[in-house]
Parts: C-alpha cells; structure tokens; sequence
C-alpha cells in the first residue's frame, strides 16, 4: 500500500469506531476476569506430584462405571447381559427350497443307484446249438452233414467243367505279326521331320551354376548354325566364363564360337569345327501363306529333337523381344503359328510342308509361360539377309531416321507419334518435328510404334522413302532418307 507525502494533500477524517452492545450477562460468561490487568490470562502451572504422594482415589462413581469388576479374572470386561455356560450350537441351514434369497449347491441324488445285478450262470452250448440255433435229433444232423457234402460235390463237378472251357480259349499255335509300314505311303509331318532333323542343333550354354538351353539350324555345311542371339546373349556378355556347346542330332556334342549377332533382330550366327553337315533348305517369306501347315522342330525344356505341328496364323505381326537376362531389345515383323512353341525352342526353324525353313522361332505369348497356341518366329527373308551380313562382316547395320515414337489412337487416328526428333538426323531434315503422327511408311501402314520400327527397317539404307503423317488434323507427306544406326 502506498502514501502520499505531499502534505497538501487532504486527509480523510478517522472512521468512526463502532462497539457492539453486550449485554452483562455474556460480559459475565465470556469478559475478562476482573483481578486480570493483560490481554491474556497467565498461564497456570501444572502442579507436580510431590514424592511419596500416591495418586489421587478415582471417583467411586466413575469405578463403579468403568472400572473392573472385583470377580473378574480375565483382562478385558465383557458384556455383563452376555450369557454365560458353553455356546450354543449353531442353527442347522434352512432348506434352499424354501429360501429364494439361497446359492445353488450340489446335494445327494435323488434315489441311490442300485448294484448291477448278477446274470444268472447258464448251461454251455454245443456245435448243434450254435450251428442250428437249437438242439436237434443226432439224425437229423447226419442227414444234414450228407446234403452239405453232396452240394460240395456238385460245385466241384462244375468248377472242373469251367477250368476245361477255359484252358480251350488259350492257344500255344497263334503268332502275332507287325506290319513293317514298308507298303504305307509315309505321312507329310514324318517326311519333313526326316530331312529337317539331321540339321537341327541343340545349344547348352553354361555360366557357373546358371545354364540355358536353345535351339539353332544349321545354314551352311562348312558348320555355321544360326539361333537367337538371347539364346547366347549369356555366353556373349561373358567370354571368359561361360561355355558354349552345340550338340547335333548323332549326339555329337561340340564347343562353339560366336561369330556376330544382332540384338535389333534377335539373330545370332555361331562357328563349329565339325564339316560336312547336313544343311537346312531355306524358303521365301512371299510364299508363306496363312492357313498353310508348318513344322515346329527344336528343343523345348530340353528335350532336343521334338517337332509339333500347326499351321500359319497371321503374318506381318509385330512383336517385341526383350526380357531379363539378355540385351536383345528388338521388334520382329513375325510369322505367327499355333504350332506348340515352349522355352527351348528358341533359335529352332519353323519349316513348311515342303521342308523349307520359313522362319527362326523367337517367342511366345502366354500369361502361364508355356504353349497356348501363340508362337512367334521370324521371317526367312530377314534371317537370311541378317545371317549374311553376320558372316560376311561379323555385324548388322540397319536403316534409322533419328526419331522415338509411341503409339497413339483416337477418334481422328492411330499411328506413331513422335516423342522427340534427333538433332541433325533424317527426320528433322524432312521437317518432322515432335507431336506428329506417321501413319504410313513406303508402302505399309503404321497403327503402332512398334510397327513404326519395322516399317523403317524394312526400307533402304540412304533411299528416300515417303512418310505420310498427321500434322494438326491435316495429312502431311514428306520422303525421309534412312541413314545406318
């Protein structure tokens, strides 16, 4: 609290003091004592008992009250209406019946279970009685005993009869012969699986304790074979370590070299020493025809020499090859068949009725993995032209425009629309630029990128070849000349 110090400030006037009246009778009760001159009463010292000085007697009232009876020989006082003699026994339970408020509990059963009773002891039975189920004359058993023998006779008699009947359908005299097929015209599939199976190879490549298994034909007599370069992608990535072996129909098995491959076409060539062999005959894509029969011979799940049969479901079907543990990344323009194609296969030919190659088997399309009617080879005239240049050169060029596409349709088209064009290459020279859609190259119609790609591969290396594309709504024509990737 704080105060002035100016002392021309202005004071209050002092509160009045009030003083309640107190009447004299409580000044009497509660006032002070009129010999005290202070606020308080002194206080009064307690009084030591002098020594020698017993204490004082109780009360003789408050020892009748509370003190210990002069008979009592225990420590504490009971209640003195208590009863008094031995206790009284304990109230035998009410009955639970007739208490609603009592717990459940288990009593004695209701009636006493009696003692199983003891089976009377009776006579033993003899063989009439528990064959004949009671007793009967001793003549009339023996008379049984004789129709029961004579019954047994008779089964006997026509068991015998039966035995002989029998034995007379068996003859030590026929001879059974098999016809030798000389006299038969030999099936198609068995004449082209005889003079296409001498030049089908099996291939085993091996990595430490990775290994795959392949297909390939043999193209040239001096030992060049031809397969799927992810067939010896494996072999290829790793020259020093793995082991490439070429086993032939004899069962000769022999190491082999690769020569070239290309993993835009999903082809590879391989070497052996061995001469003298037995060449495939090799056809023309024009000739293939769909509906035709065709031949599928190779290795699948390693089970060399295996031919299925089918016929040419479509051509000029694109297909991508690529997958893990190979750097093929290539878009084949394919014959497909339903001819059963299974891993292994890969790198076998696909062969017509007449035994020509027609194709190198590559893929299959199936979601469990094995054969469900959808096999994929690559055409004879693009093996040809790849495998000649492998041998000749060791390496493949193809043609390239310098672009990246992806496929497009709407409503207004479908095609390949170009993603990003390389600088300084034959694409932005013929003024294509990014967002335009080919749809047509030379003289086949693209739906998809990837048959943007094998449009382009079908053309020329420096020919000008016409693109038809869809710049802005508007058809546009432009003539781009490929150049070698």
């Amino acid at each position: 609290m704080s105060t002035s110090t100016d002392p021309e400030a202005p004071r209050l006037p002092p509160r009045p003091v009030y003083r309640p009246n107190v009447d004299p009778a409580s000044a009497a009760a509660f006032g002070r004592p009129s010999d005290v001159d202070g606020s308080f009463s002194p206080a009064a010292k307690r009084a030591e008992p002098s020594p020698g000085i017993s204490a004082r007697v109780p009360d003789p009232v408050l020892a009748e009250a509370f003190g210990r009876p002069s008979d009592a020989v225990e420590s504490l006082q009971r209640d003195p209406d208590a009863p008094t003699g031995p206790p009284e026994p304990e109230p035998e339970p009410e009955d639970p019946w007739r208490d609603p408020t009592s717990t459940v509990r288990l009593g004695a059963a209701a009636a006493e279970t009696p003692a199983p009773a003891t089976p009377p002891v009776g006579p033993k039975l003899g063989v009439r009685e528990v064959l004949l189920g009671e007793r009967v004359a001793p003549k009339t058993l023996v008379v049984l005993g004789a129709l029961a023998l004579a019954i047994g006779l008779v089964g006997g008699l026509i068991g015998r009869e039966t035995a002989e009947v029998s034995g007379a359908l068996t003859s030590q005299k026929v001879k059974l012969t098999q016809s030798t097929g000389e006299d038969l015209p030999q099936g198609q599939v068995a004449r082209v699986a005889d003079a296409v199976l001498p030049s089908v190879v099996s291939i085993q490549v091996t990595l430490g304790d990775n290994a795959g298994t392949g297909s390939g034909v043999v193209f040239d007599g001096d030992g060049y074979i031809v397969t799927n370069n992810h067939v010896i992608s494996m072999a290829a990535t790793n020259p020093d370590t793995a082991t490439l072996q070429v086993t032939f129909s004899d069962g000769t098995k022999v190491p082999a070299d690769i020569v070239g491959r290309d993993t835009k076409t999903d082809l590879a060539v391989l070497k052996t020493d061995v001469g003298n062999l037995t060449e495939a005959q090799l056809g023309n894509s024009a000739d293939v025809q769909v509906g035709e029969d065709v031949v599928a011979v190779g290795s699948p799940l390693g089970l060399s020499k295996t031919v299925t049969r089918g016929i040419v479901s479509a051509l000029d079907r694109p297909v991508r090859l690529s997958g893990e543990g190979t750097d093929t990344d290539a878009v084949i323009d394919a014959v497909q068949t339903d001819a059963a194609i299974n891993p292994g296969n890969s790198g076998g030919p696909l062969i017509d009725a007449e035994g020509r190659v027609i194709g190198i088997n590559s893929a299959i399309r199936s979601e469990s993995g094995g054969s469900v009617g959808l096999g994929f080879a690559i055409p004879i005239d693009d093996v040809t032209e790849v495998a000649q240049s492998l041998i000749n050169t060791g390496e493949m060029k193809h043609p390239d425009i310098g672009i990246n596409a992806r496929s497009v349709m709407n409503d207004a088209t479908s095609g390949a629309e170009v993603a990003n064009v390389r600088s300084g290459g034959p694409a932005q020279a013929a003024g294509i630029v990014e967002g335009d859609v080919i749809t047509k190259v030379g003289d086949r119609t693209v739906t998809s990128a990837d048959e943007l790609v094998v449009a382009v591969q079908s053309s020329e290396i420096g020919q000008s070849t016409p693109v038809q594309l869809v710049r802005s709504g508007r058809l546009v024509d432009v003539s781009v000349t490929p150049v070698s990737d």
